[in-house]
């Protein structure tokens, strides 16, 4: 089983909260120092300050989650095989059963939020296992560690202020409060401010519990994908059969054209019909030209807003399809992927020629693509965004 946490697991989402999303406190430093300064800062906030001060003096720093943010390697794993890691049979039947066993929850979500149940049950299946893995980090202590770390300061001090208000509410605790390295609490793994702003008390027991409540996960989910734009009676992800002589320039999520101007081009759906009127994809080629194909529509782009990971969104999207009755993919054939010293070379490669592939990770992210594309256009390569060692050796 993969321990498999949203927010943790790429580059984690900035979220806007009461008070503002930038840090405010020093970073780095002695870590009980930066603690009292947390402390002062709520006080300065508004918030209690006896609560505070019991809140603060429960915090200890964690050096594994230091480590766990450092180490994410289950990233560089190209889309094939991390969706074949990741989408098991046992998780599709459990998705299944899920689905049946709480189906007018699933109902309920979508008529509020128009958020279809297969996108549901895919967060909640690789985000816990539906449930079984939340993640054993005392929560508190991880936003802590992770505030106090100058890495990603301006996200996770805002979080801590966020799990105080919960505190406040009875509805954290800071002794006994786990979840993932990053903070995230619940089924579907949520941050402390999404849970603040967005939580839906799903079972009306008057309190929000991700971890023990199956209606407040899925409705606190829906409308936390609501709130970030997601289209009600939508398609998000559908794959497509492309031509061989396709503009590959054109592709990627930089361009969007109507569904209808794809068909002209000869893009056809592998199953089913593609959506009629107006609507605008973009071709989708995790892989390559040789690997498989999907139009990505508008709601797509909402996933970004749950994790920064172009493999992982994918793999979600892709595996909400199948939740809801979509076939395997066509593998293809796609040229090998690079190795991680080969993608790191790659990338010091783009960045000195300009490109902001954004860091030096081995990881093949939304950024190194766009970079990829670029250079592959300008060596008159078939413009894919699928990085190949010819590529490699070219530049």
């Amino acid at each position: 089983m993969i321990r498999f946490f949203g927010v943790c697991t790429a580059v984690a989402i900035s979220i806007a909260l009461a008070g503002g999303a930038q840090a405010r406190v020093t970073c780095g430093g002695s870590f009980s120092s930066f603690v009292n300064n947390m402390k002062s800062e709520a006080v300065s906030r508004g918030h209690d300050r006896q609560a505070a001060e019991r809140f603060f003096n429960a915090a200890r720093q964690d050096n594994r989650v230091i480590r766990a943010d450092r180490n994410q390697g289950i990233f560089r794993k190209d889309f094939i095989d991390f969706a074949r890691t990741v989408i098991s049979q046992g998780r599709l039947v459990n998705g299944q059963r899920n689905a049946d066993r709480h189906a007018a929850i699933f109902r309920e979500a979508e008529r509020r939020y128009g958020v279809s149940r297969g996108v549901l049950l895919a967060f909640w299946a690789l985000e816990t296992d539906y449930g079984a893995v939340q993640g054993d980090f005392n929560t508190l202590n991880a936003l802590m560690t992770l505030s106090h770390d100058c890495r990603r300061p301006d996200l996770f001090q805002p979080q801590v202020f966020a799990a105080l208000a919960l505190y406040e509410r009875g509805q954290f605790d800071p002794a006994r409060t786990t979840g993932a390295w990053a903070g995230e609490i619940g089924m579907v793994q949520m941050l402390p401010g999404d849970i603040l702003e967005r939580g839906v008390d799903g079972d009306g027991d008057g309190r929000v519990s991700l971890k023990t409540s199956v209606p407040d996960a899925i409705l606190s989910g829906a409308r936390m994908l609501q709130y970030h734009g997601w289209q009600a009676g939508e398609p998000w992800l559908q794959e497509v059969v492309v031509p061989d002589n396709l503009d590959w320039s054109k592709t990627g999520l930089d361009t969007e054209l109507r569904v209808s101007d794809w068909a002209r081009a000869g893009v056809r759906p592998r199953a089913g019909n593609l959506p009629s009127g107006n609507l605008r994809a973009s071709i989708l080629l995790p892989m390559g030209r040789k690997g498989p194909a999907f139009l990505a529509y508008p709601n797509f782009r909402v996933f970004f807003d749950w994790n920064k990971s172009f493999v992982y969104v994918t793999t979600a999207a892709y595996f909400a399809t199948r939740l809801e009755g979509a076939p395997v993919f066509d593998a293809g054939n796609p040229d090998p992927a690079l190795s991680a010293n080969q993608m790191q070379e790659l990338q010091r490669k783009l960045t000195a020629r300009g490109h902001d592939v954004g860091g030096i990770d081995g990881i093949l992210g939304a950024m190194t693509r766009a970079a990829v594309q670029k250079e592959q256009m300008r060596l008159g390569l078939p413009a894919d965004a699928w990085p190949t060692r010819e590529l490699l050796q070219r530049l």
